[in-house]
């Protein structure tokens, strides 16, 4: 009986590795600061549906993204407590290279903490148009990202790889 439950376990973890299931790796960590107030602009067709704007500066905590400053601006659709990211862009800069990102798609919801929203979560996906010295691995990458509030006008923002290599140019 031991032997047959230790075959199947061979043959699925065997299963799972030939059949191309791929896990994101952490590349690395932010801590973040909304700058200035996130401007809201309802969009007038509905309660609820506005546009956001907000621009955040972060330091590296993990991984490669350790010590580095980013700093960056995103534009989101809201309806409700549900978002959608239009646009976004940031600039990574450490003594050992720099980086430009561009969000190519995200999705985020509000985080409501009793009865009161006290920030947003989100995933996504960006792509390094440029990165230089350290960073030099990711130019041209598609990366997934994640945010997760982390207090009054903060949030952490984790940065894996995605399964999709893409070019910077085939973004444009």
């Amino acid at each position: 009986m031991r032997n047959r439950f230790v075959l199947t376990v061979a043959a699925s973890a065997l299963l799972c590795s030939a059949s191309g299931v791929a896990q994101s790796e952490p590349i690395g960590r932010y801590e973040c600061n909304i700058v200035g107030a996130a401007s809201q602009d309802p969009i007038g067709d509905r309660d609820g549906h506005r546009i956001v704007g907000t621009q955040y500066a972060c330091a590296g905590v993990d991984g490669i993204l350790k010590g580095a400053l980013y700093t960056g601006s995103s534009t989101s659709e809201w309806d409700g407590p549900k978002g959608r990211y239009l646009n976004g862009i940031g600039l990574l800069r450490s003594p050992n290279g720099v980086g430009v990102t561009l969000v190519t798609e995200g999705a985020g919801s509000a985080v409501m903490k009793d009865g009161k929203p006290v920030g947003s979560e989100a995933t996504g996906k960006a792509v390094y148009q440029l990165a230089t010295g350290v960073f030099a691995p990711l130019s041209g990458k598609s990366v997934k990202w994640a945010v997760q509030p982390a207090g009054f006008n903060r949030f952490s923002l984790e940065v894996m790889t995605d399964d999709e290599v893409t070019t910077a140019a085939a973004k444009q």
